[in-house]
């Protein structure tokens, strides 16, 4: 058991900052930058003293492109982020003393004590409430995983005709310029990649070799975790769900979990939702269970 002044164990703790229904996991020095909801599969430990009372790590602004990245904030980003708040600060007590809409503009300033704000995203934010993500071009809704989740803006994979969806970055310095995220996203499947009418497997299988080829770094080697039928919303459907492993310098991650669900949505084009994350997040990946788990055809 943890006594008091001892170190808490990793695990998923309430939230620090008070946010209701969200958790944040602890690595037994510090706090994680990406929070998720509570839910079922969510082992929630009872908040420790010493962790309850560290103000939690700035959640990284999701960006990224292709799928998946990863790596926790680094002390120079620590700092980075503190300067910003800094100079946030001194901008914000300036407008202040202007009138007019400028007013408006520093009511969203972190009060002393608070916990800082996420940076800003690369791409827009959910509004406020979001709680599911609506796909209507693949006909498929799915979990919003809240906090340090930004919309998808990057444009869209090659295995989509279009891509909705969630990530945020986890290495913004990848050693071919781009980005490394950790991604949800969905869309209809591109029609050069199916296999043929109702072959779900197949068309899911050639989709998983594709995905591994675009944004991957490479030679990887793959482990099959699940291929198998299921059925969404009385749809039928098949999960195909892997792990990566790579030995590749200038990557933060050595491999990654992923999973690519396709359903028949009565559509010429079935519908893909595609999970990504790195194991340098690996904590998250009960993720992906809770987002299949709750996918619901429109």
């Amino acid at each position: 058991m943890t006594g008091a002044g001892q170190t808490p164990p990793p695990g998923w703790y309430a939230d620090p900052s008070g946010a209701a229904g969200m958790v944040r996991w602890w690595d037994g020095s510090v706090w994680s930058d990406v929070m998720m909801p509570s839910g079922p599969g969510v082992a929630v430990r009872s908040a420790p003293a010493a962790a309850a009372s560290r103000p939690a790590d700035p959640e990284p602004a999701p960006p990224g492109k292709g799928p998946h990245r990863s790596s926790g904030p680094s002390r120079a980003w620590t700092v980075a982020v503190a300067i910003v708040v800094v100079v946030a600060a001194v901008i914000g007590t300036l407008l202040a003393l202007r009138s007019g809409d400028d007013a408006d503009r520093t009511a969203s300033a972190p009060s002393s004590g608070a916990d800082p704000a996420p940076p800003s995203a690369a791409g827009p934010t959910f509004p406020p409430g979001t709680v599911r993500i609506i796909d209507r071009a693949a006909g498929i809704s799915y979990p919003y995983l809240g906090e340090g989740w930004s919309e998808f803006t990057l444009g869209w994979m090659v295995e989509t005709t279009e891509t909705a969806g969630q990530y945020f970055t986890t290495q913004d310095d990848t050693p071919d310029g781009g980005l490394f995220i950790s991604q949800c996203t969905s869309g209809p499947v591109a029609p050069e990649y199916a296999a043929g009418a109702g072959d779900l497997q197949a068309t899911v299988t050639r989709l998983g070799t594709s995905v591994r080829g675009n944004y991957y770094p490479g030679p990887n080697e793959l482990k099959v975790l699940r291929d198998e039928p299921r059925t969404v919303d009385g749809r039928p459907a098949h999960l195909y769900e892997f792990e990566l492993s790579w030995d590749v310098p200038g990557y933060d991650a050595t491999g990654e979990r992923a999973a690519l669900l396709l359903i028949d949505v009565g559509r010429p084009e079935p519908a893909l939702l595609y999970v990504s994350i790195p194991n340098t997040h690996a904590e998250l990946y009960g993720v992906i269970n809770r987002v299949i788990d709750a996918v619901d055809v429109l």
